[in-house]
């Protein structure tokens, strides 16, 4: 990692001063991708409803161009609101996942008003001393398992506010606490085995069972999960032995203050009340709640919300809060997180320009016409590519599935490739720019809760990057070739 002091400019002012907000990033992305609609031909393939797959899916040679309706001034400044919800037929957008980080933060306002999880943190890291490096392989592999399984995104949003404290208190930084979650979480995406929002939907977008191509899946998964690892712990270890090394230095005493309540890195001897204790045990029985729904139940983020709302108010009676302070402690932890919630509606904006500017299916077709007569390996290197630059465009790695891969999957049988490779190739794509891109709500919010700013962001982790898509590009090279 490189020193903090080289993100100093001439006037002594660091870069992230410097480098635009979250909001300012996502509505230039707005104002481009509405400038592209004027440029690039609109266009459309006929869809049909698959009920495998259970919505409708382009059909392959069905292309055809078709009346432009490029974006405008109005149409950008209702982007962010559009975002949130359709304004002409109120069908909702990402309202769902703002209103549950919302809920989220009101649940966390209410537990740490009875300071349990500080004095928690500060009980684990008496017992952990030492061994405080063995975490981060334990709960990335605890994540990755998540996204392989069931693609663990949104859900990770809850995890940020219990575990950075916990990392900073360990004597790393808010990075590494993201990185492990983020980053856990998505390299199990990366390498979904049985995750029916990638793998599933795309296999059966693709006309094959969603067992083929397993054993490569799984060689990506576990070889890119210890990768992962490797470099987190690497970077975490470094930022130990010297904080300056931190790609987020500069804000290392702000951060301490803000996750750990306090000025300094001391701890008195701690002791948990047994009220504490008991909020402790409702704390974490809440998440293991939400993570039971999530995978065997179909939860998603309206009952995900209502768990933490009702549990704010079980943790309240059994705080003896009382009704003022109870309301109170929630409205001002759901305050705290209603940036995120801004942001999630901005990045969705970003599609929704993108599909009220009919250009997703000319860009799908003009990559299908480059695709043709290329030999085998050249074939599933230029589809991850193509893919990674279609995963920007579309950060729901179901709705990558379902527009490319009724499309791109069948040109693998005139290129020698099998199409589960091409599903591989797809969901390798959308996992790796679904650790960065701008235009996630998981991505953007991860990085707002951890207080970690999408340049510093970008500076730790393009050198794993590098190596994850060189690991990929091996893994797809030799079985094409085999």
């Amino acid at each position: 990692m490189s020193d903090t002091s080289s993100t100093k400019t001439p006037d002594g002012k660091g870069m992230a001063a410097r480098f635009p907000t979250a909001y300012s990033i996502l509505f230039g992305l707005i104002i481009v991708v509405a400038a592209l609609t004027w440029i690039i031909p609109a266009g459309q393939y006929d869809r049909a409803m698959n009920e495998e797959v259970g919505r409708e899916i382009a059909v392959p040679g069905t292309y055809q161009t078709v009346e432009p309706n490029p974006q405008g001034f109005v149409d950008v400044m209702l982007a962010p609101v559009a975002g949130f919800y359709d304004p002409d037929s109120y069908a909702a957008n990402a309202i769902d996942v703002a209103l549950f980080v919302l809920l989220l933060g009101g649940f966390l306002g209410v537990v740490n008003a009875t300071n349990a999880i500080d004095t928690g943190i500060q009980t684990a890291m008496v017992r952990l001393k030492g061994r405080e490096i063995w975490m981060i392989p334990i709960l990335m592999s605890l994540f990755a398992l998540g996204g392989t399984t069931y693609g663990m995104a949104e859900e990770t949003l809850a995890f940020y506010a219990l575990l950075i404290p916990v990392v900073i208190a360990a004597g790393y930084d808010s990075v590494t606490g993201v990185a492990i979650i983020l980053i856990g979480a998505g390299i199990g995406t990366l390498g979904s085995t049985i995750n029916p929002f990638a793998t599933v939907i795309a296999s059966n977008a693709a006309g094959i069972p969603f067992t083929d191509g397993i054993a490569l899946r799984l060689v990506l998964l576990l070889g890119g999960l210890a990768i992962c690892v490797a470099y987190v712990m690497r970077y975490a270890s470094k930022v130990k032995a010297d904080p300056a090394r931190s790609v987020v230095a500069a804000q290392r005493d702000s951060d301490r203050q803000f996750f750990l309540n306090e000025t300094d890195a001391t701890f008195e001897e701690p002791k948990l009340s047994g009220t504490q204790k008991l909020v402790l045990i409702l704390f974490f029985a809440t998440f293991a709640v939400m993570i039971w729904g999530v995978s065997s139940q179909g939860w998603w983020m309206a009952r995900m919300g209502a768990l933490f709302f009702g549990m704010a108010i079980v943790v309240g009676l059994v705080a003896r809060m009382g009704e003022k302070k109870l309301t109170s402690s929630f409205v001002d932890g759901a305050k705290d997180l209603l940036g995120v919630a801004l942001v999630i509606g901005l990045a969705r904006g970003i599609v929704v320009i993108m599909e009220q500017g009919l250009i997703a299916d000319t860009i799908l077709n003009s990559a299908a016409d480059t695709l043709g007569g290329l030999p085998e390996v050249a074939f599933i290197n230029l589809m991850l590519w193509i893919e990674i630059g279609m995963s920007f465009l579309v950060p729901s790695s179901s709705g990558l599935a379902v527009l490319s891969m009724p499309i791109l999957a069948p040109l693998g049988d005139f290129a020698g490739v099998g199409r589960d490779l091409v599903v591989t190739a797809y969901q390798s794509a959308s996992g790796l720019v679904n650790l960065i891109t701008p235009t996630s709500a998981v991505v953007i919010g991860g990085l707002t809760i951890g207080r970690v700013s999408f340049d510093r962001w970008l500076v730790f982790i393009w050198p794993l990057l590098l190596i994850l898509v060189v690991f990929i590009s091996a893994g797809i090279s030799l079985a094409a070739i085999l």
